[in-house]
């Protein structure tokens, strides 16, 4: 083989060896900046990016942007912070079962309205949440399996989120503002009580009762005032009376030369 030949042979199979040692670079780069236990792969020809069971206490900031499938389930994940996925437009279903989650601050979801239709918050710690949390939100929403608080507030958000099928009976009463309702399914609840309405009826008694009490203070003081005028006005007529006679006749000419 002429030397030329093998020169172009020899640098082109180098050419080949960098090539190749720059991917591999490259590839181990992307998997370092990923947290311990996450990966990404493809499932169903979409993007996936796994982080189940991997200890996280926070959602990961370096989720690829095209990811359209999340799973976060089995963590330690204890709320959701404002624009917790706003970097995540294609994003179709988002897994957060499983998790420590007792807090979704408003505008947790913002950015995921138009793509996202599965959102799984089952097997949280959520006692309360806000309505505004999922506002403009189209997913299929699973609430399944934490400690509710059955009030007027969780009422609002079944009444503003799609659950998804099949999870309407896994939303028990943990707790509630009327202790009959513990241990029952919320929809089953709210068949027959209207926890808003009756949240509206007691505050209007607390402040009919409130007004009522002011009401009742200001006649109180009017009725003090006027006796203690008719009081004092006894007691000057006796002090008048109790006077010799000429000093009377001063006094009530100088009493009445003052109010003249």
């Amino acid at each position: 083989m002429p030397a030329a030949e093998r020169v172009l042979l020899c640098s082109g199979t180098m050419w080949l060896v960098l090539q190749s040692l720059l991917l591999l670079a490259s590839c181990l780069c992307s998997a370092a900046a990923f947290p311990k236990g996450c990966y990404p792969s493809e499932e169903e020809g979409l993007k996936t990016f796994r982080c189940s069971n991997a200890q996280l206490t926070e959602v990961p900031r370096d989720i690829p942007n095209d990811t359209n499938k999340l799973y976060l389930d089995s963590n330690r994940i204890p709320f959701l912070p404002r624009d917790a996925f706003r970097d995540l437009p294609l994003l179709l279903e988002l897994d957060l079962s499983h998790n420590a989650i007792a807090s979704v601050e408003s505008g947790a979801f913002r950015g995921l309205a138009e793509h996202l239709h599965s959102l799984d918050l089952s097997s949280n710690r959520l006692v309360s949440v806000s309505k505004d949390a999922f506002s403009n939100l189209k997913a299929k929403v699973n609430l399944s399996n934490n400690p509710w608080l059955c009030d007027c507030r969780l009422q609002e958000l079944i009444r503003t989120v799609d659950l998804a099928a099949g999870s309407s009976g896994g939303i028990v009463c943990d707790s509630s503002t009327q202790e009959e309702h513990v241990g029952k399914a919320f929809l089953q609840v709210i068949a027959d009580t209207d926890f808003c309405n009756v949240y509206k009826k007691t505050t209007d008694v607390a402040m009919l009762v409130t007004m009522f009490g002011w009401f009742a203070m200001v006649i109180s003081y009017l009725v003090y005032y006027v006796r203690q005028n008719q009081e004092d006005a006894r007691r000057h007529l006796e002090y008048l009376k109790s006077l010799p006679s000429k000093q009377r006749r001063s006094e009530e000419s100088s009493t009445i030369s003052t109010v003249v």
